[in-house]
């Protein structure tokens, strides 16, 4: 996934600059732990599963927008990197508890 979302990515022709300043954004959803395992889970398992950004993806392609598309993408690109490093969805029993393994 990494691979052909950067691949995809350059083909679009967006900005290098912006897909570096996205990159990390889907890891605020982390914030979501300040109210406890449950919100954090909730949190970080909305922004790290491949619909929302294939939604957005989708109305990029709909809508003509390059900016909506591309900004899917990098986000494809981030979770595709977090699943690469072994970093899953994670449980309520944790941060450290996720579908593919304990971290």
């Amino acid at each position: 996934m990494l691979a052909l979302s950067v691949l995809l990515y350059g083909l679009n022709g967006e900005s290098w600059l912006l897909f570096v300043v996205l990159f990390l954004v889907p890891d605020l959803s982390m914030l979501g732990y300040l109210g406890g395992p449950r919100i954090g889970a909730v949190s970080y398992n909305l922004f790290h599963t491949y619909a929302p950004p294939g939604l957005l993806a989708a109305l990029g392609v709909v809508t003509g927008s390059s900016l909506l598309l591309s900004v899917a993408l990098v986000w494809f690109s981030h979770i595709g990197f977090d699943r690469m490093v072994g970093f899953g969805l994670k449980y309520f029993t944790g941060f450290f508890d996720t579908h593919l393994h304990r971290i």
